[in-house]
Formats: structure tokens, sequence, C-alpha cells
């Protein structure tokens, strides 16, 4: 079993292959010689020779010995270094892909999924590699090699011999489809169960609070069991194919040493016979070896295909154009995620290189759609993004993002100090810039107390409020300086006091940078210099926000009763507090 896709992700690793194959070959060689010596050895015995007639064949054994030992650690050595190097080169390769793909995920491609093709997945396509391969194209030669040793000495017992080896591959082919299905669905059913796993560790808050917990316990069990089945039936047809593949290869091994014996009872050499009959089970060996690595080759060729979906997934299309104005314009953007249904339709919008923009609407109106087209994650089906006057296709994806930053709701924190995170943003960060920002997002004080830019973030911000964490993420930024910045919804669910820091932070930046803010809080944006109101992927309506007002549109009709919802929930604060 061969497949030429995986075959192709070896690239120059492919030598070491044929370094196998051949040391392997030597090996064999090795082993017939001191086979021939015992047999010679016998001859000798049987012919009453002197001790000195022995020191020949002791000697070439002896040589014979060391050359296998050798070749054993050599063939090895290279087995080893090609899995070594398979696995470096597939994991650089599935980074790298991840990479290119920038700020859109694959759909193939889950965390737990990637992480465990990633893996486990990459050491089982290793076997495949350093162990499958080489096997295979080994026992291709090998019963060649024998056959043409053995035909001289009795061509009945080659014959018979070679004419039983190609059982153990049709007993190969037999089962290789089924095969296929059963490591297909295991790894699908492993990866599901890893998807589950780490989907409910990630909401094991939420799941407590709701009572949900039981029923995600049932879920997970159900998944494990799917998975056990699986297991076992993988484990049944491994045992149901060797023990086949030994059937095939000792009977034929058996039917050729009947046949040597019975040579000699018609006049044959009987030292002949004994080679023959010590060099059979050679014959299958060879192929019994590759029928055992076949279950490990299905498990590693599985996985491949896995990688092979995360290596082949679309990537975003890139130029090398340098952008040097930052504007962004929306032309007649049509997109849609599976190709049926548009999320937008028909969008224009622009952005000029400095002012305050936004865009708003009720939830699933397309708003961070139109974020994801501007960072570059998807094109659209019909119209295109420009940057610059510039198609973003064409432009450089580097280029481009040196001038972008986008903060959202769940823009990530990493789990390292305070200042850590910040170089990120800018590796050479003083701590002066570090506390500039910081007092900039009213952090300053709250850093200081607790011990400085050493300070340690838990994973996503977990030991730091979610205002806190927000106003940290826009420092980062900040210290970026970026030419525009993408405000994703990056007041949602976080206190006042914080919400007004960075609204405030918002103002000014637009006064010297491109800023775009998607807000579904159209308090957050009367202080825009232009707003795009947007309804089923459409822009229903366009202007400031006297300008929308005054059209008393859906825009004026939201945002009166935000305001109302807002003032009646205040109204009751202060009631309560009179109380």
């Amino acid at each position: 079993m061969l497949d030429k896709d995986l075959l192709g992700l070896l690239g120059g690793n492919r030598k070491y292959i044929a370094y196998s194959v051949l040391a392997m070959i030597v090996g064999l060689l090795a082993n017939l010689g001191i086979t021939a010596c015992i047999c010679y050895a016998v001859r000798l015995a049987a012919d009453g020779a002197g001790a000195a007639e022995y020191i020949a064949p002791a000697a070439i054994a002896s040589v014979c010995i060391a050359l296998r030992f050798c070749i054993t650690k050599l063939t090895n050595e290279f087995k080893n270094t090609l899995g070594a190097h398979v696995k470096k080169d597939l994991r650089a390769r599935a980074y790298d892909k991840m990479l290119r793909l920038g700020v859109r995920s694959s759909e193939k491609a889950t965390m737990a999924g990637m992480t465990q093709v990633g893996v486990e997945g990459i050491e089982q396509l290793d076997l495949y590699y350093s162990t499958y391969l080489p096997q295979f194209f080994y026992s291709m030669i090998a019963p060649f090699i024998l056959f043409a040793i053995c035909v001289p000495l009795d061509w009945r017992t080659a014959v018979m011999l070679i004419v039983c080896v190609p059982l153990i591959p049709v007993s190969i082919v037999a089962v290789s489809k089924y095969a296929k299905k059963i490591f297909a669905k295991y790894w699908g059913k492993y990866t599901s169960m890893g998807d589950i796993f780490l989907d409910s560790v990630q909401g094991l808050k939420e799941l407590k609070i709701f009572k949900a917990d039981a029923s995600k316990h049932a879920q997970i069990n159900e998944s494990a069991e799917e998975f056990r089945k699986i297991t076992m039936k993988v484990l049944v047809m491994q045992l149901a194919s060797t023990t086949i593949m030994d059937l095939v290869a000792y009977g034929g091994a058996g039917a050729g040493i009947a046949l040597a014996v019975y040579g000699v009872t018609q006049g044959g050499d009987p030292f002949s016979a004994l080679f023959l009959v010590l060099v059979a089970v050679e014959f299958f060996l060879p192929l019994r070896s590759l029928g055992s690595a076949f279950h490990v080759a299905m498990n590693g060729a599985s996985a491949g295909r896995k990688i092979l979906e995360i290596l082949e997934a679309k990537e975003p299309q890139w130029g090398d154009g340098e952008v040097s104005d930052p504007s962004i314009e929306l032309l007649g953007v049509t997109f849609s995620y599976d190709g049926k249904r548009d999320v937008l339709e028909d969008v224009t919008m622009s952005f000029p290189r400095t002012g305050f923009t936004a865009i708003v609407g009720e939830s699933g109106c397309g708003k961070s759609t139109v974020v994801n087209l501007i960072g570059g994650a998807y094109r659209a089906r019909e119209g295109g993004v420009e940057v610059g006057g510039m198609p973003i296709e064409k432009a450089s994806r580097a280029s481009w993002y040196s001038k972008l930053a986008i903060v959202s709701y769940n823009t990530y924190i990493f789990n390292e100090s305070v200042r850590s995170n910040f170089r990120l943003a800018k590796p050479d960060v003083t701590d002066e810039e570090i506390y500039d920002a910081l007092e900039k997002v009213d952090l300053a004080r709250f850093v200081r107390e607790e011990g400085g830019p050493d300070k340690i973030v838990a994973e996503d911000g977990g030991n730091i409020s979610g205002g806190q964490k927000q106003r940290l993420a826009l420092a980062v930024n900040l210290v970026a300086d970026k030419d525009v910045y993408v405000f994703d919804e990056a007041t949602s669910n976080i206190d006042a006091d914080s919400e007004a820091v960075i609204m405030d932070n918002v103002e000014k930046l637009s006064k010297s940078k491109n800023v775009i803010v998607i807000s579904h809080r159209l308090a957050n944006v009367v202080r825009a210099d232009k707003i795009y109101f947007m309804a089923e992927g459409k822009v229903k309506e366009c202007g400031s926000h006297a300008e929308l007002m005054a059209l008393g549109g859906d825009y004026a009709s939201l945002y009166n009763t935000q305001k109302a919802l807002e003032e009646g929930y205040l109204g009751e604060g202060e009631g309560n507090e009179k109380e």
C-alpha cells in the first residue's frame, strides 16, 4: 500500500528509505553467508575433515556475523534518522501552514484535532515512513534474491517457495479496504472524543452553573465508548490478519521444506537441501514483517490524510505589494461562509486614513464578518476590499499586518509577564513605554502594586478582571503604534469605567489613526465621524449620529430603545439606593 500524496510529504528524506533498503539487503546476504558456512561445516563433519579445514568457514561466518551486527545498527540508524527528519519537517510544515492561514482557522482543524494529529498523528506517520516503507521495498526485492540463489540448488523447491510468497500480499490486499474504513473511523472517533473533552474542560464553569455537567459527562462517556468499540475492531482485524499471514508464511515454508526433503529421497544433495530448509522461512519473513507493519501503516496513513487536509486547506491569497496608505474600502462586497447563504450583500464602506468610523447593528447583521474581510481572513465572493487603493489580495500580508491592530472582546493575553506580552507587539519596548501605555488605560497603578512589568498574567488573563484584561490588550496594541485600529466589540461584557477608558482612547487615536469600532451599544459611537448601520447583511443607513437621528430610521429607533432601557436601569438603581 503506497500513497503517492504521503510519499510527496517526504521530500529529500526519501534517500534514507533507499539507504535502509540497501542495508537490509546486505544484511540478508550476510545471513545467507552464515547459513552457507553452517551447511558447509556440516558437510565437512560428514566427510570427517580435519580441524584445519573448519578455519575458512568459521572465519567467513565470523565476518558475516560482524557484518550483520553492523548492518543492523546502520539500518536502525537510517530509520531513526528518517523518522526524526520526517517528524521535524511535518510539524514545521503544519505549524507554518497554520501561520499562513493567518487569523483564519481551518474548519478541518479544530484545536483538539490539530493537537492530536500534530503530536500522536505525526508519531504514527513516522512509523509509516521509517518502518513500513523500507520494509515494503525490501519485501519486494528479498524473495527474488533468495530465488536466484536457491534455483541452482533445487529449482522445484525454489519455484514452490516463490509461488507461495504472493499469498501474503494477497491476504493483505483482502483486508486493506476494510482496514482503510476502520482506521478512518478510528481517527475520526479519536479526534471527536478529544474535541468533546477539551470543549467540556473549557466550558466547565458554565456546565456547573447550569448544572449540565452530568449530561456532558454522559456525552463524554458515549464518545469514549464509541472510541473503545472502534479500537476493539482495529485489534480484532489486526489479530485476524496476523493469523492468516502466519498460516500462509509457515504453511508455504513447510511446503518448501517438504519438497526439499523429498528431493533428497530422490537422490538430491542433502547439504543443498539443508541450506534450502534453513532459508525457506526467509522467503516469507520479509512479507510477514510487512504484514505486521501494514496495520501501523494504515494507522499512520489515516493520520497522514488528516495532516494533508490541514496542509491543503485553502489559504487567503496575498501578494507582494507594499501598503503605504492605511485607508480601507469595501466595494460592493458579497460574502458567504458556506457558499449557500450570503452573510454580506453588496456592502460598500469607506474608512479614511484618519478618523472614527463605526459599524453598528443587531447581532448577526454581518459586523464581525466585515472585520474578518479587513483582517484578510476571508476573501469576498463578489466585489473586493482595497487597502491604500490596492486590492487586499495583491498586498503583502506582512506589510498590511504591520499597519493593522485588532482589539476584540476575546483578544488573547498570554500566560507570561506583563512585559513579555508587550514585547509581542514591540520586541524592544522599554519599561517607560510600558508604563506610558498603561497610564493611558488607567492600569499603571495596578501593575505597580502587583509587582511591576514582571507580574505574571495567568492564562488568558485569568488572574485579572475582564475590564483589566481588555485595557491591558488595548495598552499592548497602543505600544505597537499601528496605523489602523479595529475595535471589535472591545467593550463587551466589561465595567462602565473600563468602557469609558477604552472609548476615550478610541477618540484620541482617531485624531491620527484610522479607527474602526464595531459595537452593539450605540452610545459608544455617538462621537463617530461616520456610522454604518447594518441589517441582514446590508448597509441600511449611513451618516453621523446627528444625521441618522434626524433621519428617524432604524438606527434612531434602536438608539432610543437602548437609551430608554439604560436610563430605566439606572433609575431603578437610584431608587434602590434611596430606599
